[in-house]
């Protein structure tokens, strides 16, 4: 492909016959296209998603297509984001190496990216719903999040560098929008996508819409995301952009990178254990999942443990930019003045990070884009249960952060609201 030719959307019977000169790809799977078995696994909201096998091995094509796929050409979408995840993943694997699918070519005319085949991998919202506890999870996502923040920010780059970044990923302005509406704006009104489980959640959807300090809250978030340019961030970091075995944990997806608070990341993620966590009723078909429940709240408590130490790490040994610089500290003898601006940082940003969560939970019952945790609970009424109790959840720690202290205290009020009318 020479990348001069107009964009056409791949297709399962058109794949072999565009890519079967690319030498990427063919050093990967073998130059045989006959041999080339192709299928379309793509279930997300934007993109076309392949894998490719062929007599050598495998890998994936994914394509960005000119409109929001889970719409359609009502909603038009620029191309470039590919461009943007392309990026962005070539700064995660430099910041966390590892953490992501290997990048084998990019082509940014037909916006599409071919990369690593994982396998024997699967999303890892589908092993939290079929109850499967994976040991690996918190350490792996808690130090990918604490080594991407951190080096992607101006405690680590050179001022140059990352203003140039900055630069570079403010043109990500599509995908922004999407979050600054979705997430923090429709769900607090009858936004015309919004869709909710109904006539179950009316009630609570109406209350939680004329909640004044609810929407003030959301909307103080909504400033920071889009003023608080700290950090390059994942910005759709949730259970199924995470691909995982019992031994390994790999971050994909990242089309929303741009430069943003660093507890947005953090906040996203953790929603979705939780989000997991109040779900798990709808899934105990074979079974009670009482070990699941709280294997999920042990996982909120060793991610943020993990990411804390992490980054504090990181803080005391590559804090090499221009913030907080060691001349004004340590080289002055000041190791407790390092000290106690990183117990500051830390604070807002667990503070910040529980508000992302709370308005999380809340866009994906009431939003355009929902879950499969909540969605693959057949019964509406069992479902809407799961939901009410996970809103509720949401509306608090979004309205209350400041007040909230440890996350032992969240883990607490998740339980106890998941305790309540239980038969």
């Amino acid at each position: 492909m020479t990348g001069k030719l107009p964009f056409e959307a791949l297709s399962v019977d058109t794949l072999a016959a565009r890519l079967g000169a690319n030498d990427a790809l063919c050093s990967h799977i073998g130059k045989d296209t006959s041999r080339w078995k192709v299928r379309e696994v793509g279930d997300g909201n934007l993109n076309l998603v392949f894998i490719v096998e062929g007599a050598t091995g495998a890998a994936v094509v994914k394509q960005a297509l000119p409109y929001v796929r889970l719409v359609g050409d009502s909603w038009p979408l620029p191309l470039k984001r590919s461009f943007f995840e392309y990026h962005a993943l070539t700064r995660q694997e430099a910041r966390a190496p590892g953490s992501v699918p290997a990048i084998y070519h990019f082509d940014e005319s037909q916006a599409l990216i071919i990369m690593e085949y994982l396998s024997p991998h699967i999303i890892l919202r589908r092993a939290l719903i079929e109850g499967r506890q994976l040991p690996n999870i918190a350490r792996d996502i808690g130090l990918f999040m604490a080594r991407t923040l951190f080096r992607g920010s101006d405690l680590h780059m050179a001022t140059k560098d990352r203003k140039a970044d900055l630069a570079l990923f403010a043109d990500n302005v599509e995908l922004c929008d999407i979050t600054e509406n979705l997430v923090f704006s429709d769900p607090y009104f009858d936004a015309k996508m919004n869709r909710h489980t109904s006539p179950q959640l009316d009630s609570i959807v109406a209350e939680l819409r004329a909640d004044r300090d609810l929407k003030v809250e959301a909307q103080r978030l909504k400033h920071i995301f889009a003023a608080n340019a700290e950090t390059l961030l994942h910005g759709d970091l949730h259970s199924g952009s995470i691909m995982v075995t019992a031994t390994e944990t790999r971050m994909i997806d990242p089309e929303f990178a741009f430069y943003g608070p660093i507890a947005f990341d953090v906040g996203m993620l953790l929603a979705n254990f939780w989000m997991a966590f109040f779900s798990q009723r709808g899934h105990e078909q074979d079974g009670k999942r009482d070990t699941m429940r709280a294997y999920l709240l042990d996982v909120t408590v060793d991610t943020w443990s993990v990411f804390r130490t992490e980054f504090s790490h990181l803080w005391r040994t590559e804090r090499t930019g221009m913030l907080y610089q060691k001349s004004l500290f340590e080289d002055q003898g000041d190791r407790l003045g390092a000290e106690q601006a990183l117990d500051h940082m830390l604070h807002q940003v667990w503070t910040d990070m529980l508000g992302f969560a709370g308005v999380e939970v809340h866009r994906r019952i009431l939003g355009l884009a929902h879950n499969a945790d909540f969605e693959t609970i057949a019964d509406e009424d069992l479902r809407a249960t799961c939901e009410a109790k996970a809103l509720k959840f949401g509306r608090h720690i979004a309205v209350n952060r400041r007040q909230i202290h440890s996350i032992d205290e969240v883990n607490k009020l998740a339980a106890l609201i998941e305790q309540e009318n239980r038969i």
